[in-house]
């Protein structure tokens, strides 16, 4: 039984790290305050000192030896703010078999080695919390777990990652084109010099599979989710959708259809009544039905020191409440199960509406030709937009949005007009939200 007192180790002393250090110290007070327990940061490891100048280190014993966190009796949770999957996953492992509590805000290693690292907690009776892997510091997994836990989760859409929304918001706020979007995003920090996870849609997709897997209280193989990037989505295409009353937003996608999982992560035009489509900048939101509850929506910063500082100590109180009451073997039920696996269903079963763009030579016939190949595979036209400006080469861009349709059909479709000699290779498909 604890002392009313919560000894803390931290791995990882980077942006995130410091952020938790200054939050312990700066709102020591409040949280004695608001859960009756103090909380002693005992130890910080990390083999590269540089960003964590400026952070007061009086009585905190300070190393390189995760071993100085790992094999302290003492230390009751691990806060690991490594990031990446080794040597994270490592030591999250080793303090987990430790009988030892784990905060965590690394979404790539709950995503893909969550499996393993639930079925060690659960065999150690102890706790894997990772509220600050998803939304930074919208507490989301919260909401899902404990505010929604008597609904069933029907759907869930969510703008998950900032830099794509920074890039898509620029696009179609201030004109900008991809390029010169992702440029400024960078300058500004809201995008890494290597941006490839971001705008490729891999960095929502790891975001995705926790949320799906809360949702269903079992686990995603993070390999089957269907994930495509912003990268194809020209400033012409934001200038249309806006024309045809939607915004173009990275949507990750979460819908039980007749007992399986739709997941997917892609460019989505959204309707701009919707509330999703006014999330603009980095900002995140997570849209969920239940079904005794409705729709609400999470919003907020999705990312930042101090943000997801403010998600980890959220959890190292819930844990520490445990801790109090003894209770930890049976509140480490509540997450995921490790033995059941999602039932995901195939994207080529997954029904939607259509945005096609493509480039097209000015010459009659044309579009009879691409209508009558829709038609041909069950897939009808709801409206069609043709500019007369020619671009390079004589060609004119051609958009065309669609009923309903299978994604297959659309698949068999798209190969046909593909091979058409009047068609130019960038023409682009999105989806409707």
């Amino acid at each position: 039984m604890l002392n009313h007192t919560v000894k803390i180790g931290i791995l990882g002393a980077g942006t995130v790290g410091s952020g938790v250090i200054r939050l312990l110290r700066d709102q020591a007070d409040l949280l004695m305050q608001r859960s009756a327990l103090s909380y002693q940061l005992k130890s910080v490891v990390d083999v590269n000192w540089s960003k964590a100048q400026g952070i007061d280190f009086e009585g905190i014993t300070t190393g390189s030896d995760p071993a100085l966190i790992l094999d302290d009796p003492e230390i009751d949770i691990v806060v690991e703010t490594i990031g990446g999957l080794e040597p994270a996953a490592t030591f999250v492992l080793a303090a987990l078999s430790r009988r030892k509590h784990v905060v965590t805000a690394n979404k790539a290693l709950v995503a893909i080695r969550g499996r393993e690292l639930f079925r060690q907690a659960q065999s150690n009776g102890v706790d894997l919390m990772f509220e600050a892997s998803v939304g930074g510091g919208i507490p989301i997994i919260k909401g899902l777990r404990e505010g929604l836990v008597a609904n069933r989760i029907a759907s869930i859409f969510g703008i998950l990652n900032g830099t794509t929304n920074y890039i898509l918001t620029r696009m179609s706020l201030d004109g900008m084109d991809f390029d010169g979007a992702l440029s400024q995003a960078q300058r500004l920090g809201f995008a890494e010099k290597d941006p490839t996870l971001d705008i490729g849609g891999g960095d929502a997709s790891h975001k995705l599979a926790i949320l799906a897997s809360i949702a269903s209280s079992a686990t995603v193989d993070l390999s089957r989710i269907h994930v495509e990037g912003i990268m194809g989505v020209a400033k012409l295409d934001v200038d249309f959708a806006r024309s045809l009353g939607y915004v173009i937003k990275l949507l990750a996608i979460c819908r039980q259809v007749e007992g399986k999982y739709d997941l997917r992560v892609h460019p989505t035009l959204i309707p701009q009544q919707h509330l999703l489509a006014a999330v603009n900048d980095e900002q995140n939101a997570i849209f969920v039905r239940g079904d005794f509850v409705g729709d609400m929506m999470f919003y907020g910063p999705g990312a930042g020191e101090r943000p997801t500082a403010s998600a980890i100590v959220s959890d190292i109180v819930d844990l520490s409440r445990d801790l109090l009451l003894n209770e930890g073997e049976r509140f480490c039920r509540r997450t995921i199960d490790p033995e059941a696996e999602v039932s995901l269903l195939p994207l080529s079963e997954v029904v939607n509406r259509y945005y096609l763009r493509f480039y097209t030579l000015d010459a009659p016939g044309i579009l009879a030709k691409i209508a009558g190949t829709l038609a041909d595979n069950s897939i009808s036209i709801s409206s069609v937009v043709q500019l007369e400006k020619h671009e390079r080469d004589n060609y004119v861009p051609l958009v065309i949005l669609t009923h309903q349709a299978l994604e297959k059909s659309m698949e068999n479709a798209l190969k046909t007009i593909r091979a058409y000699d009047f068609i130019r290779e960038d023409m682009l498909r999105l989806r409707l939200f």
